[in-house]
């Protein structure tokens, strides 16, 4: 069964619609791979992507690393694409009861700041980078 989530209004020309299939969003939102380089700086980034609030990871570099949330050294094993870009765009799909933010949704959240409503956390592109980082740890 698909599930067509209708995600483009003119307030929100960044999102795009995508379809939900089982347990995944199989089509990549942008209809291109994403750049693993540019997706690990993306999770790596305290002031953006903030993965690494709850998640750790391979990032020697970075001490300050979650420990709330699976980790992410092998997530390109344990999950595919599909399955990967549904639990970032919007984790409440599989899990309504998640603590994981949903990275790529606008609607139904609360106490959201002024300046950040009706724009989603990563844009398509950035979900894409991210996913294409996330293969690459296996």
């Amino acid at each position: 069964m698909a599930l067509t989530v209708a995600a483009a209004t003119p307030a929100r020309a960044e999102l795009v619609h995508y379809a939900i299939v089982g347990d995944a969003i199989p089509a990549s939102l942008t209809g291109a791979a994403g750049d693993p380089a540019r997706g690990r700086a993306i999770v790596a980034d305290h002031n953006g992507g903030l993965c690494l609030l709850c998640h750790s990871g391979p990032f020697a570099e970075d001490k300050f690393q979650g420990n709330i949330a699976p980790d992410l050294a092998g997530a390109g094993s344990r999950w595919n694409e599909g399955q990967l870009r549904l639990r970032i765009v919007d984790s409440s799909k599989l899990n309504p009861n998640t603590i994981m933010p949903p990275f790529y949704r606008v609607d139904g959240l609360n106490r959201v700041p002024p300046a950040y409503r009706d724009k989603p956390v990563l844009t398509a592109v950035e979900v894409e980078d991210v996913i294409a980082y996330l293969m690459t740890l296996k």
